[in-house]
């Protein structure tokens, strides 16, 4: 059995009675050599992997993990590799069990019982290592584990890898002047120990809890300025960091528990100091994040951290001391001992037997079963019976219901005369399309939340609010680092923000402005994008926020997978260039009209017409990216919505 990652609107089209069909992927073997050098960590081996994979190019295959170097990796090091599939582009990245999956399991609080279940079964089913060692591939990608040196990626992408020790010579740690007083260049205002599997990886949390025991011993601090959080995955962390004496070794230097969930990673790590924040505005600072998570885009962090990097959570520490990311992590000093002599990382480190031993004698199964086995405890309360109809309120802010047979969802799709929302380079994300951070007052969320009467400080991030239409739909390219380029500078450079020009009158607006523009005139709208469009977390309202603007196609040179079915269970055609052709070879500038036509067809070769404002007209050949029948039927309904409705009066629904 196996798990996989689908659209919110895809899984809520299996909710609501219907197939979820999947094209058949590509499985790609991928060998892992050698083994991990000391002092790396499973976060450092994660980012290296993403870097390459990404180049590989494995969108939407599975990845089967297997060779000398993945039987050395535990099961937590495994997870942390494959948990970071969506950074990479896979559906799925999987590991063979063997040893390290038992030694888990008992380390988890299972039974005996239980675990002699599992090996039965999977050396039984042919899914045991040796069943798997002569399994042959069409593609095998190799990977060397003893290549991979300390590491952090960004800014601003998962797989923008960069050694630390390049970090001077890439022009991250360059050269800066202190001055007493006053933050530094690249001040690191928030140093988060975040992400699910990264702090639920007993190797990579201790590692970060014998760092923090080291400089306490030493008397370092973290900087006053940085926003230092500890938010594990699961409740079992803190129980075995207590075991260990780390728990307040942590504390001490800032990294207390805040929460068991996603925070910092999806943009909720709260406002800053207001002191420190009047600072970034008055002096314009550079002010960055470094945390453990597995995202790091653009806007995505906090407002105003103007870029983040990802790092393991010894790493994460370690920026917390040093404060500024502007400074050589591998050989500027941290502070200094008494008698003068520097205290450098490789003085914080914790050795591979360190960090074994702790976790050897400190986690332990009882405290998984102390932290899991409750929440399997069913209890039925008995009371008085609970409407299955939502009491819908017409004023909230949180959760309002949907216009999804109202408005541009109403009407019919023409795929005639669309006018560009948006043209877009490569690697788009849906923090980009649909951002989840913190709403600004001077947003148009901000605005419209500051009409209802909800005070600032109740804001809160726009993922909160994501069940408010209203609010959801005005942060729809609402990242304050998008890069439209048909809004450009007097030098002809693309200007930063949540921006378009809005046709024929070439004005340029603020992009909720440009939309109620749009949706006021019944024009129906296009994106043109380039490569990897949709990349990041899966979510519902990059596809549901463009949609309702009246969007109803997309061209793109290519599509993440999940993205690519959420938009589909929109309404939305999306559709891709050929090879050789892409906005710039056919020097679109959002000026032109669109008219899609051809049969809509699984794959099938439609033309897209595009008529320049001199009278040129053009005719694109695209490919339908409709991939299955199951989606045509969607798609030509409207959306999943829409097809459930239409079988339901039909009484194809029981």
């Amino acid at each position: 059995m196996i798990a996989v990652g689908v659209g919110g609107l895809e899984a809520e089209n299996v909710m609501l009675g219907r197939a979820s069909w999947m094209r058949l992927p590509d499985i790609i073997g991928v060998e892992l050599e050698g083994k991990p050098q000391p002092g790396i960590t499973a976060t450092d081996i994660v980012l290296s992997l993403t870097e390459f994979l990404r180049q590989q190019k494995v969108v939407g295959a599975y990845l089967e993990f297997r060779g000398e170097g993945a039987a050395a990796l535990t099961l937590g090091d495994r997870a942390t590799i494959s948990n970071m599939a969506p950074e990479y582009g896979a559906t799925a990245a999987m590991f063979f069990i063997d040893q390290q999956t038992l030694d888990y399991l008992r380390l988890t609080g299972r039974t005996d019982t239980q675990v002699a279940l599992v090996e039965n079964y999977a050396r039984t089913a042919g899914l045991w290592a040796d069943a798997l060692a002569t399994a042959q591939y069409e593609r095998t990608l190799r990977f060397d584990l003893s290549s991979v040196v300390r590491t952090m990626a960004g800014p601003s992408n998962p797989h923008a890898r960069v050694a630390t020790s390049d970090l001077a010579a890439k022009g991250i740690a360059k050269a800066w002047t202190e001055t007493p007083g006053l933050m530094p260049d690249g001040a690191v205002i928030i140093a988060a120990i975040t992400s699910c599997t990264n702090t639920s990886n007993p190797r990579n949390v201790i590692a970060a809890g014998l760092i923090a025991r080291k400089a306490n011993a030493l008397g370092l601090t973290r900087k006053p300025w940085v926003k230092s959080s500890l938010a594990p995955g699961s409740k079992t962390v803190a129980l075995y960091l207590e075991e260990a004496g780390l728990k307040t070794e942590l504390e001490q230097l800032g990294f207390g528990i805040v929460a068991f969930a996603c925070t910092t990673c999806n943009g909720m790590s709260g406002a800053l100091d207001p002191k420190i924040q009047q600072e970034i505005i008055d002096r314009d600072l550079y002010a960055t994040a470094v945390l453990s998570g597995n995202r790091n885009f653009d806007g995505r962090i906090h407002p105003y951290a103007k870029q983040a990097f990802l790092a393991s959570p010894a790493l994460v520490v370690a920026y917390a001391i040093a404060g500024t990311i502007r400074f050589d992590i591998e050989k500027d000093a941290l502070g200094h001992r008494a008698d003068g002599s520097p205290i450098l990382l490789k003085d914080l480190w914790p050795t591979d037997a360190e960090i074994d031993a702790i976790v050897a004698s400190s986690v332990k199964p009882e405290q998984f079963r102390k932290v899991y086995d409750p929440m399997f405890r069913v209890t039925v309360e008995h009371g008085s019976p609970v409407s299955p109809l939502y009491d819908w309120r017409p004023q909230s802010t949180y959760i309002r219901r949907p216009p999804y047979w109202e408005g541009a969802l109403a009407k019919p799709r023409t795929l005639t005369g669309l006018r560009p929302l948006a043209l877009l380079g490569d690697n788009i994300t849906t923090d980009h399309l649909s951002p989840s951070n913190a709403i600004m007052l001077d947003s148009a969320a901000g605005e419209y939340l500051a009409k209802m009467g909800l005070p600032e400080e109740d804001s809160n991030s726009y993922a909160t609010h994501r069940g408010d239409h209203l609010t959801a739909q005005r942060a729809t390219f609402a990242n304050p680092t998008l890069k439209n380029e048909m809004v450009r500078k007097d030098d002809g450079s693309v200007r930063a923000g949540s921006l378009a020009r809005v046709e024929p009158e070439g004005q340029v607006l603020r992009m909720w402005e440009a939309i109620e523009t749009y949706m006021q005139r019944g024009q129906p709208l296009i994106i043109v994008a380039g490569a990897d469009y949709g990349q990041g977390s899966s979510r519902d309202w990059a596809a549901k926020g463009v949609r309702l603007a009246g969007v109803e196609a997309i061209i793109a040179a290519s599509f993440e997978r999940i993205h690519r079915t959420n938009l589909v269970g929109m309404g939305v055609l999306p559709l891709e260039f050929l090879p050789g052709q892409n906005r710039l070879t056919l020097a679109l500038d959002g000026t032109e009209l669109y008219t899609v036509t051809g049969d809509r067809t699984p794959g099938a070769t439609l033309s897209v017409r595009i008529e320049r404002r001199n009278g040129e007209v053009v005719d694109v050949p695209v490919r339908c990216r409709l991939d299955t029948a199951e989606e045509v039927s969607i798609y030509e309904a409207g959306g999943v919505l829409q097809r459930f409705a239409q079988d339901f009066l039909q009484g194809k629904v029981a």
